[in-house]
Parts: structure tokens; C-alpha cells; sequence
């Protein structure tokens, strides 16, 4: 099985957003099919090649983790419902955000809340899709609230450390294994936009979820927790066009325009991604999970399309491997 045009398609990607590095990492069946790495952690000139050890900057690839914990709230009947509204869960000064109690968990886990990050509502929890981190911002809060820990503590008791997963994690200060962007970060107590993975762990990430919470013959969590973040719980009556999301995963039910999953990708895939490029698509019919990372940064350079680059990039994964098991 040869996935050279899916290098190649990741490295014409680095050099049009000009990043510095790039990775991939493929799962096929629960065996490493491909493994690949370029360029520098930054473009300065003494920087440390790229290697298996690099951990990126996921960006919202975060909101995956945060997705599982709010499952597992769920799940562990920490929280009673979806469909609550999300303010039984917010403490009085953090209700202060919420510009209507009509947001519920679903809203806040599917970017159809309405709110603004000024504490403002655009329009009624529901109606709409509209990506922003406000929801984001207070799925943290609950989750701290609800298990009476912050996030970060609550995965690395629960999935890091069982799934040895010791280069993934909120990180406030640069380090040589670090391809590091943003900053500066106050904490890593899982509430910034500072989660940094390795390619090789975001890949074990996706696998966790395809193999339903087992990892090496060890069911780490229980397949209904993954089952429910993997599921699109969307609004039916939401517009056709509009992305349709799990606990925070992009999930594909069927080609839609505005969607960041290739049209060609089967339906029952899901996706996290992440403005720096860090990519993890899993596509449970061919039982693969497909890992790309970039260290991007700043906004789209004039002449890339987002949307199309992410699509074709999907688009290419699928061909690949269907080609291949034809």
C-alpha cells in the first residue's frame, strides 16, 4: 500500500502555508502503515529537524479531548443530559457568559450556541452553525465543575497515562521536542489553546476512537463513551449546508458544502483540525486513521484555499486506500 501522493500532497500544503515542518502517521487494520517527517521546527536557522519525538501544536485539534470528557461526563452521569441547559452546570459568575439559558450542552458541543466571545448572542442556540471558542470556553469550565479537576488532570488520569501517552499534553514552556507556536501561555491545566502531540500519539488518539476505546488489548474506556463523541448529534433541522459534529469531532453523514471532510469520504468519518494544519481523519470503513501535521502560522496566505486543500487532502486519503484494498 503506497501513500507517496499523500506526502506529497502534505508537502505542496507546508509550502503554500510556509511551515517549517510537517508530519504523517497512517493506521491501517491497528498496524503503522506509513510514517514521515520534513523540514525543522522552525525556520531559524539552527532548528531541530522534525522527528517521530516532535510534538505539534494541535490547535482546536484540542477540542477532541475536550469532546471525550464531556462524553465521559455523560456517560459517568456527571452530566445528566445533553439537552440540559448548560448553565445547571456554570457557577453564577460563569452563567455571566451565557447570553441566553437556552444554550444547552448540544449547542455548546456542536458550534450552534450562538455566542460571541464578547458574552453576546449572534443568533438563537440551534438556528445556526457558526465556529467560534466561546461554547469551547465553557465545556472547560463544566468539566473542571463537574469532576472538580481541571481537564488536563482528568485525561492524563484517564486515557495519558493507561494509553502512555507521555508526548501529549498542555505544555507553557518551549522545550527542544516542541514545535512550538503561540504563546505565552499561562497554564496547563487543559483551558489554553496549548495542547501539544506528537504525529505517532495523535495517530493513537484516532485509533482509540476507531478501536472504541481499546488500546493494545486494553479497553481504556468504555466503546459506548466513544461510540457517543463519534456520532454527529447535530440539530436535524440545522441548515443542509452546515457541518455536522460529534462531541466536537467534524463527523461525515453525507457530502455537505461547507464541510472540511472531502465529499468522497464515506459516511461514518470523522475529523479534528486545527488552524496550525495538524490533521487526524479516521474513516472506520477502511479501518484507517490518517495523521497530518503543520506548524502554520498566522492567516491563509493569499491564493490558498482552506477549504479546498482540506478536502482534496481527504478526498486523496480515501483514493489511496481504496484503491489499495481493490
Amino acid at each position: 500500500m503506497s501513500f507517496n501522493r499523500i506526502t506529497e500532497h502534505i508537502e505542496k500544503t507546508r509550502q503554500a502555508v510556509r511551515a517549517s515542518a510537517a508530519a504523517a502517521y497512517i493506521i491501517h487494520k491497528g498496524n503503522v502503515v506509513h510514517e514521515w517527517y520534513t523540514g525543522t521546527h522552525s525556520h531559524n536557522q539552527h532548528s531541530r529537524r522534525v522527528d517521530a519525538r516532535s510534538q505539534f501544536h494541535a490547535a482546536s485539534v484540542r477540542k477532541t479531548y475536550l469532546g471525550l470528557a464531556v462524553s465521559l461526563a455523560v456517560s459517568e452521569c456527571k452530566i445528566s443530559s445533553i439537552d440540559e441547559p448548560a448553565a445547571r452546570y456554570l457557577n453564577a459568575a460563569e452563567q455571566a457568559d451565557l447570553d441566553s439559558r437556552d444554550v444547552t450542552i448540544r449547542h455548546l458541543l456542536t458550534h450552534t450556541h450562538g455566542l460571541m466571545d464578547t458574552g453576546t448572542c449572534q443568533f438563537e442556540p440551534g438556528t445556526r452553525w457558526a465556529y467560534n471558542n466561546a461554547g469551547v470556553d465553557l465545556l472547560i469550565r463544566i468539566i473542571r465543575n463537574v469532576y472538580d479537576k481541571p481537564l488536563a488532570s482528568l485525561l492524563k488520569e484517564r486515557v495519558f497515562d493507561p494509553c502512555e501517552l507521555h508526548d501529549t499534553g498542555w505544555r507553557s514552556r518551549e522545550d527542544e521536542l516542541l514545535v512550538w507556536q503561540g504563546g505565552p501561555y499561562c497554564s496547563e491545566d487543559g483551558s489554553e489553546a496549548n495542547l501539544f502531540v506528537s504525529a505517532r500519539e495523535l495517530a493513537i488518539w484516532g485509533q482509540l476512537h476507531l478501536a472504541k476505546g481499546m488500546v493494545q488489548g486494553k479497553q481504556i474506556l468504555p466503546s459506548a463513551v466513544i461510540e457517543q463523541a463519534t456520532t454527529t448529534i447535530t440539530p436535524d433541522w440545522l441548515a443542509d449546508s452546515s457541518p455536522r459534529n460529534g462531541f466536537l469531532w467534524y463527523y461525515q453523514d453525507r457530502p455537505r458544502e461547507l464541510s472540511e471532510i472531502g465529499p468522497s469520504v464515506p459516511a461514518g468519518s470523522y475529523q479534528a483540525l486545527g488552524m496550525s494544519g495538524c490533521t487526524c481523519l479516521v474513516i472506520p470503513e477502511c479501518q484507517l486513521v490518517c495523521v497530518r501535521m503543520l506548524n502554520q502560522s498566522g492567516p491563509n496566505p493569499p491564493g490558498y484555499d482552506y477549504l479546498r486543500d482540506i478536502r482534496d487532502y481527504g478526498d486523496l486519503v480515501y483514493q489511496c486506500v481504496s484503491q489499495s484494498i481493490m
